[in-house]
Formats: structure tokens, sequence, C-alpha cells
């Protein structure tokens, strides 16, 4: 399935609005078995709103670090992350998190899994049933609705997880660590599509994590490089793909080789 919205590159930057998320001279230190490692150094971003921004970079460069830290299971040792302005002190509804598991709750119902922040946010009973039915239609699982997760593919269960952080309306930011990372290569297809779908139907902020160069040029509007020992960003490249994308065009290939021959310049550094 591909999305069927297209929008034209400019069109990406012209709908953005002030940042979201603010970055500035962060450093993030624990103690490991030989002492102390500094995972997180002088790292700057800003994520504007509306925008797809993807973390890119080699395995232990601190990509799910930052990610932690924004979502407020981490505290940066220096430096500060504010979103809309704001300093982050802890975790809040204001962002919707999908990890690399999908952790739904089994002995609840796909519609069920996907109510479940919004009744936690106060919603009615049946406010929260007709956001969640919506958005599970988005991701085109309104037929498994009633199923439980034991029911589903890997794959389907992985569209519940981004349908239940998507239907949070106060979410300002969704944070996704690497959600697709354990799927094998066809879903992961399937899954970025349904995303991007997703993405163009109810414009979102989306902080998302990968390590596949791909997944990178298939989703985002700006790629930030990161490079190790300690994590920082080093580069940021925008890609100027219109959407939807076809991972055998052209102007995706350029955009794949400019993107590795930017890791390996960086690696080599």
């Amino acid at each position: 399935m591909s999305a069927t919205v297209a929008m034209m590159p400019s069109e990406g930057q012209a709908r953005r609005g002030p940042d979201v998320i603010h970055a500035a001279a962060i450093a993030h230190r624990y103690e490991g078995p030989a002492g102390w490692i500094n995972s997180l150094q002088g790292f700057d971003l800003r994520i504007s709103r509306g925008e797809f921004l993807c973390i890119l970079g080699p395995s232990g460069c601190g990509k799910s670090t930052f990610l932690k830290i924004v979502a407020g299971l981490a505290q940066p040792t220096s430096g500060q992350v504010l979103l809309n302005g704001s300093p982050i002190k802890g975790p809040g509804v204001d962002r919707g998190i999908v990890f690399q598991e999908h952790a739904l709750f089994a002995w609840l119902t796909v519609i069920k899994n996907v109510e479940f922040g919004l009744k936690m946010s106060g919603w009615s009973k049946a406010s929260a049933r007709e956001r969640a039915m919506h958005v599970l239609d988005i991701v085109g699982l309104a037929q498994q609705a009633h199923l439980y997760p034991y029911q589903l593919s890997g794959g389907m269960k992985h569209r519940v997880a981004v349908a239940r952080a998507w239907a949070l309306t106060d979410a300002a930011l969704l944070l996704m660590d690497e959600p697709f990372s354990a799927i094998d290569a066809i879903n992961r297809m399937s899954l970025q599509d349904h995303l991007i779908k997703t993405w163009l139907i109810e414009p979102r902020t989306v902080l998302y994590v990968t390590h596949d160069i791909d997944e990178a040029v298939y989703l985002a509007d700006r790629v930030a490089i990161l490079k190790s020992s300690p994590g920082r960003v080093a580069k940021e490249i925008t890609i100027p793909i219109s959407r939807p994308r076809d991972r055998n065009a052209p102007e995706f290939a350029r955009e794949r080789a400019r993107i590795t021959e930017e890791m390996f310049r960086l690696s080599a550094l």
C-alpha cells in the first residue's frame, strides 16, 4: 500500500511552524564497567511543528538516549531540551511513544488498547471509542478492532501501537524508537507506508530513530545524522522528494547515496 496524498518538497517546509523541540548543548553521562561514559555531548537539534525528522546513526551513537530524554524518561547531565518553549521535566501526555516492542496489553482488544490512553486523559467512553475507530480505520485495522493481540500478526501489532500513540490528540510530539526494526523487509515497507499515510492525513511532529538509511529517506522531511563517541549531530540533510515516494526512483537512489557517502565520511573522521 502506498500513501495517496502528494506533498511537494517546498510544502513540507511551508507548513512548519515554531520549534516543538529545541535541544541545546545536551550532554549525558552514565557509569559503565570501565568508568564514566559520555553518551551525548554538545548535542544540538531543533524540530519544527509538523516536521517528520529521522535521527540516523550507527549503534551506540546515543539515538535512543536522546529520544528518552525528550520522552522525559532520562535527564541530561547538562544542557536543556525545550518542548514548545518549556523545559521537559518528566513524561507527559503531550508526547506519544512507540518503542521497538509493541507493548500492547494482552488482555485488551485492539480497540481497547487504542482507547486506553484516551480514557486515561479524561476522554468519555463514547468519544474515546469514536477516536479509536477513526485511527484504526486510517491504519487499516478497523476490521480487527475486536480481536486480541494474540490473534494479530507481528505487523498488525505494530500498527496498533502506532494507532494508540496517534490517537492522542493532545500529543504535540510522537516519538518512535526503531519501531519496525524487528519486522521482515516486506512487512516493514508496508508499515512505513501505513505510517506515512497516517501522517499525511493527520499531520504531527514526529521524531523517528532509525539506523536504516532507506527508511530515513522514505519517511523523513529531514535527517539528522549522528556521530558517536560521544553522540552529537554531525550533519542535517533535507530530503527534497515529493510524496508518495518511490523506493525505486532515481531521486530516491540519489538521496540514499548522498546519505551513505556522508555517513562513511563521518565514520572516517
